[in-house]
């Protein structure tokens, strides 16, 4: 048994080994690709250089009108949400105001206090009574 366990840590130690021998030698590869892109570069001199600047440069443009363009959009796709919600919201506060006033109407008139429409006819009445007055009194 302890054979077997033995075995399985070697075979995991070289299993571990060998990863790591894979790691180093890609690593390898990425600074020797560095070093190499380095020399070119001093090679080629400046006007590679300015190539680069100039791809560099169209890509930032082109990259900066894309996110422009999404921006826009998402922000016209927000506006038209929140007009739709504002609407709704605003029919429900209309609702919800609408059938406030009418039990606050309702309790008023309950304990005996007139509604806005009766002191409102009252007053039509009133006035009516006060014109009636004066063409009598102007008669006698």
């Amino acid at each position: 048994m302890a054979k077997v366990a033995s075995k399985k840590k070697v075979e995991k130690a070289v299993k571990d080994s060998s990863v790591i021998t894979d790691v180093k030698h890609y690593a390898r590869q990425i600074w020797l690709a560095g070093l190499g892109a380095y020399a070119r570069v001093g090679q080629e001199g400046v006007d590679y250089f300015k190539e680069l600047v100039k791809s560099g440069e169209g890509v930032e443009t082109k990259g900066r009108k894309l996110v422009t363009e999404q921006v826009e959009a998402a922000n016209d796709s927000v506006k038209s949400s929140v007009s739709s919600v504002k609407g709704k919201v605003e029919v429900q506060l209309d609702k919800v105001e609408k059938a406030f006033d009418s039990r606050v109407a309702t309790a008023l008139n309950r304990i005996g206090i007139p509604s806005r429409q009766d002191v409102e006819a009252l007053s039509a009445k009133l006035d009516e009574l006060s014109a009636v007055l004066e063409r009598v009194a102007k008669t006698h």
